[in-house]
């Protein structure tokens, strides 16, 4: 005997159910006499509640906001920028590296207090990228250096306005009023006004006397040795910012989105090409009060002879413009030189080229710790050179 299907005789005695909405008329002509799954479901158990399950059941649509209530713009229409896609390219960035983010990166917390759309964290994130790039590669390339000039150094290197004018040279156009209207590729802060007064936040604190030492320095204060640190995404929430505030929070964002996206490798290739490509001359960054004393000191911690001065040529002596070409020696060992219109001036001035000789000692082979990061290149690593610091008087 042929068995017949229990739901087949309870379709045909119940109603057909009525469709939750019209059916699409661009739809295949195949599609419009398909029963949904959900349907074939429920129509084994159709009821008279039926209806009412239909209605409870209902998904109700999300409700879109104007861009015009935004405070910044939505990640979907970083899709639609001409400005972002030609920024990437500016940049040389890969195409995985996704545009919602690079517009993420030009939001700065003023604009949009919410975290989840601003460049608070990925900022925070690249500033201690830059400080540890930075230092590393001073230290390990110039161990000499004293830790004036390698705070002035590194301040030269990614400090606010050293970062406000990388962000200019890359094309950064800001928006005159951030808002979800605007173009996802402009930076977008809230102004400040000509003549008001900056936040609390942004305003530098004079510390104590008694505080300011190299050692508070090192352990107490940011990479480039000043009292004030760098506030949080929070404290500007809202607040009117200067220009060169958001340029350089969009850098460090930059920074650390490209290292959650692409990688260590790929962020340290694009900070050799945009940051150390850039040519600091760092004799310049010297300034020697008693140059004599500290090079009698130097020599006398590394076990030299007593450095001694002596004059290597003259000219126009009795003239009213001399030029005096003075030598400093320890035993046969010419240490520098120095001209002056004196020779006390030609004296200290090769004295002051003697120390810059010593200080901006440059190891032949430098292997940086971020070279082993995750494992790659353990193999070649070489420690570094560790000296036992700057001449103290």
């Amino acid at each position: 005997m042929k068995r017949i299907r229990i739901s087949r005789c309870g379709t045909q005695l119940l109603a057909q159910p009525s469709s939750r909405r019209p059916p699409c008329p661009c739809a295949p002509p195949l599609q419009r006499h398909i029963t949904p799954h959900n349907y074939r479901i429920q129509s084994r158990w159709q009821s008279t509640a039926v209806l009412a399950d239909d209605a409870e059941n209902t998904v109700q649509p999300k409700t879109k906001y104007p861009p015009e209530v935004l405070p910044s713009p939505h990640p979907s229409a970083s899709r639609d920028s001409a400005k972002l896609s030609a920024l990437r390219s500016r940049l040389s960035l890969p195409p995985r590296f996704p545009l919602e983010t690079l517009a993420r990166t030009l939001v700065h917390p003023s604009a949009d207090p919410n975290s989840a759309f601003n460049n608070g964290s990925l900022s925070i994130l690249g500033s201690n990228l830059l400080g540890y790039y930075t230092t590393e590669y001073f230290l390990c390339n110039y161990p000499r250096l004293p830790m004036s000039v390698v705070f002035a150094a590194q301040y030269a290197y990614i400090g606010p306005k050293a970062l406000a004018t990388i962000a200019c040279e890359w094309g950064i156009e800001a928006a005159a009023e951030p808002g979800g209207e605007v173009d996802p590729g402009l930076l977008q802060f809230r102004r400040l006004r000509s003549g008001d007064d900056i936040p609390d936040a942004l305003k530098l604190k004079i510390p104590k006397k008694w505080n300011i030492t190299t050692t508070h320095k090192i352990l107490t204060s940011d990479e480039f040795g000043s009292a004030s640190r760098q506030p949080a995404p929070e404290e500007l929430a809202r607040q009117p910012v200067p220009l060169e505030e958001a340029a350089q929070s969009f850098v460090r964002a930059l920074i650390g989105s490209l290292h959650l996206h692409l990688g260590p490798p790929a962020v340290k290739r694009f900070y050799r090409d945009h940051f150390l490509s850039r040519h600091l001359d760092l004799d310049k960054l010297f300034d020697f009060r008693t140059p004599t004393r500290d090079l009698s000191r130097l020599c006398a911690r590394e076990g030299f002879e007593a450095p001694v001065a002596r004059l290597i040529s003259e000219t126009g002596r009795l003239s009213r413009h001399p030029v005096f070409v003075v030598g400093v020696y320890s035993g046969k060992d010419k240490l520098g030189e120095g001209a002056g219109s004196s020779l006390d001036e030609a004296r200290v001035r090769a004295a002051a080229a003697a120390l810059k000789g010593w200080y901006l000692y440059r190891p032949v082979e430098v292997t940086v710790p971020s070279s082993t990061e995750g494992g790659m290149g353990a193999d070649k690593w070489r420690p570094n050179m560790v000296d036992c610091g700057e001449v103290i008087v």
